[in-house]
């Protein structure tokens, strides 16, 4: 069955996604990407171990952080593109609303990664995924995502306890028809 696009996902926290179109390009899967964010949201560091991204800038001012550099700044006409396996971060450092394209490539699980967790944060409430949320989704998708603002320890001692108790309550029941996660490279 062929997706119908667009498709937007908000975290209800001044993150706006929305997935244009995919298209191949030289034997390569390229998803086209539209963000919009308010003044001081933006991901946390995160890493993609499979995928990169890349935004052009089309209005606002965008602070951008990779993992152990100095944070800087891009305008209206900038680009950014991460390498996979690269810790990154931006974020909305203007007073207007950031409005991006780009591209994510080969996008992989990204679509039903971050509209997971987009759709957590925004039940949640408080910008956050839900502990049993983020619990699942990074340790189902580890091969491809990384979120770096969790602690070693939550993700190895107290995941897996959410996980446990989560899966006693039938929260695990929401990801049933979950697509499987790729191999590590």
């Amino acid at each position: 069955m062929k997706k119908e696009y667009p498709v937007t996902i908000d975290n209800g926290h001044g993150e706006r996604l929305t997935f244009l179109s995919r298209e191949l390009r030289d034997g390569i899967e390229y998803i086209q990407v539209e963000n919009r964010v308010s003044p001081g949201a933006g991901p946390p560091m995160h890493v993609h171990h499979q995928q990169y991204e890349s935004l052009n800038i089309l209005e606002g001012k965008m602070g951008v952080e990779v993992l152990g550099e100095e944070p800087y700044f891009l305008h209206k006409g900038d680009s950014a593109t991460f390498e996979p396996g690269i810790a990154h971060r931006f974020w909305n450092a203007g007073d207007t609303t950031l409005h991006c394209k780009g591209e994510i490539w080969p996008p992989h699980n990204i679509e039903y990664f971050l509209g997971e967790i987009y759709r957590s944060s925004r039940e949640n409430g408080n910008g956050r995924p839900g502990a049993f949320d983020a619990a699942y989704l990074t340790r189902k998708y580890y091969t491809e995502f990384d979120m770096l603002g969790i602690p070693a320890f939550v993700k190895k001692v107290i995941f897996p306890v959410i996980l446990f108790l989560g899966k006693l309550q039938g929260k695990d029941k929401r990801y049933q028809n979950a697509p499987d996660a790729l191999p590590a490279r």
